[in-house]
């Protein structure tokens, strides 16, 4: 009894500790958080006298990882109960599921340096849970240094995958340490080096760091946030409410200076058919209202929009069926731009599980009407191939018009910038999470991407917080919550790549690699063992 009370108790520390990473004042203790989750497996493996072993190990991991889950991201259940029963309930059970890959696999091979391969297996599990349909990159190791970024300069070399392995490592130098019970000086000093060396790298980089100076010159970016309440007024309201707030808003705050505009996602509540966009009431009033005036000006915005299928044309997979016309059409959360020389788009591609996407919709297409409605939409939305930029009028300004979830992916984001991007606007409704950690959580994985891309980012916020981060993750010029606000600022474009946006994350593909290695060897090790 006392063993499964000390060994309950290690799993909820492990939690705790891992869940403390995400909180600015206690991030170094996710350089601890997997030492208590070690000692019970390595207890567990070696001891004689308990029963059932692997569901006993599986019991206490899914405790640990969800104990993770929901101190970190409880506030999901906000918007979507389903989306949070998904990341609360069962992302843990993927997590329990590759941690028990490699304890099987350490148990074959029955080596002490057996352990290490936690961290290929892990990396590998944590890439491979970018790419399906029930993604969800929100507790990826290496976010947790969002809200202590000056450790993570060299994140332009390695991506967030770089910071995953840089835990892994600590942790387990620090458990082998308290196991071996060696305190001498040589020993304490390996994870010490391990722990302190990236984060004197990291302020060396920015000790070093030389501002830009691009020929291309600056432009002047105007960030408004409108702070309209997305369950109650923003899908409601006639779109003639909000434009005309709109120009209430930025009376004063606009003139011949100014090179963008940015409004948030899904700002322009008039669903439109993409190719005519004559019929739009809201896009004839921005170009009579605003750029009739200002003919300079770009206006990068987010919308709901459809496509209407041809007879000549294939339906995609998540594409719906109108009963009257029988015509096939997919809709969009999507980031257009509208400025004299026309419109552009690009669809939002990274979609929330259960709440934008129905998983599996080759599958599961006839629950598609079960997800959650948030945006103004219904069912699961449509996606597009390759990531969209946006040129200004000189063609020396690309923006990458990131939209809203998919600012947590390292990789995605440095794709906008592989294909020319050299300027970072973030469009998003973060209300739906009412004022809770998850859009503070979101703003600060803002710094990571700035920091890998090493791209200026401007943040609209329906409301949450909307900001400028430079290409060193510092926030500048941050909203207040629940609260309308117009800021501006002038921006530089930089068009250099860094390294791991040239080379991508060489990391995670490596390590996706030896852990499909590994789980052969480890299945091959079975049938030997058989």
């Amino acid at each position: 009894m006392l063993q499964k009370t000390r060994f309950l108790l290690l799993s909820i520390l492990g939690g705790l500790l891992l869940s403390a990473g995400w909180f600015a004042p206690t991030t170094i203790f996710i350089f601890f958080a997997w030492v208590p989750l070690l000692f019970i497996e390595e207890h567990i493996s070696k001891s004689e006298v308990i029963r059932k072993k692997k569901l006993k190990l599986i019991g206490y991991s899914y405790l640990s990882f969800f104990t993770w889950n929901i101190c970190v991201t409880w506030w999901i259940y906000y918007a979507s109960f389903g989306g949070a029963a998904m990341a609360i309930v069962c992302n843990p059970i993927f997590m329990t599921v590759t941690f028990m890959i490699w304890h099987n696999l350490k148990q074959r091979i029955h080596k002490t340096w057996a352990i290490w391969l936690l961290i290929p297996i892990w990396l590998g599990y944590e890439y491979g849970h970018t790419l399906w349909d029930l993604t969800w990159s929100w507790l990826v190791l290496g976010n947790a240094f969002a809200f202590n970024h000056n450790w993570v300069q060299w994140y332009e070399f390695t991506g967030t995958s770089g910071g995953s392995l840089w835990v892994l490592i600590v942790n387990i130098l620090i458990y082998k340490l308290i196991k071996n019970k060696n305190y001498s000086l040589q020993s304490i000093l390996k994870p010490a080096i391990a722990l302190l060396l990236p984060i004197v790298l990291s302020y060396s980089i920015l000790s070093t760091s030389i501002p830009e100076d691009n020929n291309s010159g600056k432009y002047k970016t105007v960030v408004v946030q409108p702070n309209v309440d997305p369950y109650n007024d923003k899908f409601y309201f006639e779109p003639a409410v909000q434009l005309h707030k709109l120009l209430n808003q930025i009376n004063g705050k606009i003139d011949s200076t100014v090179d963008f505009l940015v409004l948030p996602e899904t700002y322009l509540t008039e669903n439109f058919i993409e190719g005519k966009e004559n019929e739009s009431y809201s896009l004839h009033f921005l170009r009579d209202s605003i750029l009739k005036k200002y003919p300079k000006l770009t206006i990068i915005t987010g919308a709901n929009t459809f496509h209407v299928y041809n007879t000549n044309e294939t339906p995609s997979s998540t594409s719906r069926k109108d009963e009257t016309s029988g015509e096939y059409f997919d809709v969009f959360n999507t980031g257009l731009q509208l400025n004299e020389e026309g419109i552009s788009y690009y669809h939002k591609s990274k979609l929330v599980p259960g709440v934008e996407r129905m998983p599996f919709p080759m599958i599961f297409k006839p629950l598609e009407s079960l997800a959650i409605n948030l945006g103004g939409t219904m069912g699961s939305l449509g996606v597009q191939d390759k990531r969209a930029v946006f040129y200004s009028h000189n063609k020396k300004v690309c923006i990458a018009p990131v939209i809203c979830y998919e600012s947590a992916y390292s990789d995605y984001v440095a794709d906008y910038v592989e294909n020319g991007a050299n300027l970072i606007f973030i469009i998003t409704n973060d209300g739906w999470w009412e004022n809770t950690p998850g859009h503070r959580q979101h703003l600060a994985y803002s710094r990571l991407r700035a920091i890998e891309t090493r791209r200026e980012i401007a943040r609209c916020a329906n409301t949450g917080i909307s900001c400028f981060v430079t290409p060193y993750g510092d926030i500048e010029q941050a909203t207040t919550y629940w609260e309308p606000a117009v800021i501006s600022k002038n921006m530089t474009p930089n068009d250099k790549q860094t390294l791991f946006v040239k080379f991508g994350d060489i990391i995670s593909y490596s390590s996706s690699i030896s852990a499909i290695l590994l789980f052969i060897w480890s299945q091959i090790l079975r049938f030997k063992k058989s």
